[in-house]
């Protein structure tokens, strides 16, 4: 037993552990789309922030804001979104904005957070 310790202990420094050839990746050709921000206001009102063209905000309503949405869903149908809300506004109005807007088929929608 002893014999085949020392025959094992010699012999596993000298193995040459197999290499992996891993497959290279290169970047994507296609530029990140610029996310639409939907804010929500403390009195629970709705502007949408536009990233694409500059970061404009203006003011909308609900329907204004689902053909806003649908209209960004047809020239691409990968545009994210983002909601962005006050604090101070309910959790109900969040749940609500995110539902209309699975209802409009979009499927990348994140929460904005500011870092402490």
């Amino acid at each position: 037993m002893l014999v085949l310790l020392v025959i094992f202990m010699i012999t596993a420094p000298m193995m040459n552990p197999g290499q992996i050839d891993l497959p290279s990746v290169g970047k994507s050709s296609a530029a990140a789309i610029a996310p639409v921000e939907v804010l929500i206001r403390k009195d629970n009102t709705l502007a949408i922030r536009d990233h694409s063209k500059g970061g404009v905000e203006f003011p909308v309503s609900r329907d204004e804001l689902t053909t806003f949405l649908k209209q960004k869903q047809e020239t691409n149908s990968e545009q994210s979104v983002v909601i962005s809300a006050d604090k101070n506004v309910r959790y109900e109005e969040v749940i609500n904005v995110m539902d209309m807007l699975q209802q409009q088929q979009i499927k990348k929608v994140g929460l904005f957070t500011k870092p402490r």
